[in-house]
């Protein structure tokens, strides 16, 4: 099984290429299967027992006042606006709902990981919205009107599951516990939102590709050096806390799916580059941490 998820980041990315003509058709699925995902992905843990911690303040404050600090201090020097709003969604897109996988993998406590995984997500859809509302293609539109409208749309697909989930628990504990035997669909059906995704920012880059090469370029490197950041930042921020592993991976390890989305729909979407080359980037840095691992057990 570990083989083969070690092979879907590159064939999602192949098939996204051969097939992203199809993917933009069906990328209006995305927001169901990415809710279908944390609605699982909450259903397995035990909402009531989870904790906030020290640690995830200064994780939050870091999305929250970078993102939008990054974003300006890019414009202020005139740097392009697709690569702004790439660094802006890059570091304000939620951390990946399958972070306890990894994370556990390499030591990190799991209620931590989990717990984070539940408030970065409930922080990003009550964010996100007032964000958008300035930055991006809602501008025109009055502040309260434009919050509302992103909100409605972020906040059902990323805050409603947990209070469904939390429902679940405290109400229908069978139904919940039914849903939690198939969390193990949540990783398959990542595979297919992270397919559609990129298939669709593929598809947008041969459309709009053409003038705009110098952009990619700069959103790649970029991309790599805020995941660079992101991670070393995590791990350093984690290890004041004595878990540097979960640090790390909190900080670091992105909803790409999700943040791909978000970009499509509220930003260029050209800017949803950056969290392709970053999907690449963190999905290869998680390969060579488990390789690592390993090789350390031997």
């Amino acid at each position: 099984m570990q083989k083969i998820k070690s092979y879907v980041l590159p064939i999602a990315i192949v098939l996204g290429l051969l097939l992203h003509d199809y993917c933009a058709a069906f990328s209006v699925v995305v927001p169901y299967i990415i809710f279908t995902i944390i609605l699982l992905t909450f259903t397995a843990v035990d909402i009531t027992k989870l904790r906030f911690k020290p640690l995830f303040i200064w994780i939050i404050l870091f999305q929250v006042v970078v993102s939008l600090g990054g974003y300006y201090l890019l414009r202020l020097f005139h740097v392009n606006e697709i690569i702004a709003e790439g660094v802006f969604i890059g570091v304000l897109c939620p951390v990946a709902a399958s972070v306890a996988v990894v994370s556990t993998m390499l030591g990190a406590d799991r209620n931590t990981v989990t717990s984070f995984s539940v408030i970065g997500n409930l922080m990003v859809s009550v964010v996100a919205p007032v964000y958008f509302s300035f930055i991006g293609v809602n501008q025109d539109l009055p502040f309260f009107t434009s919050f509302l409208h992103i909100l409605r749309r972020i906040g059902t697909v990323i805050g409603l599951p947990f209070f469904i989930a939390l429902a679940l628990q405290l109400c229908l504990p069978k139904a919940n516990s039914f849903l939690s035997r198939y969390k193990g669909l949540a990783f398959y059906l990542w595979a297919v939102a992270l397919f559609l995704t990129l298939g669709q920012t593929i598809h947008f880059i041969f459309l709009n590709g053409v003038g705009n090469w110098g952009s990619i370029l700069w959103l790649g490197i970029s991309a790599l050096l805020f995941c660079i950041i992101q991670f070393g930042l995590g791990k350093w921020i984690g290890s004041k806390y004595g878990d540097t592993i979960a640090g790390g991976q909190l900080l670091g390890q992105k909803n790409s799916a999700m943040g791909i989305w978000m970009a499509n729909h509220y930003l260029n979407p050209l800017a949803s580059v950056f969290l392709a080359f970053y999907s690449v980037f963190q999905n290869l840095f998680n390969s060579w941490q488990l390789w690592y691992q390993g090789r350390k057990r031997k």
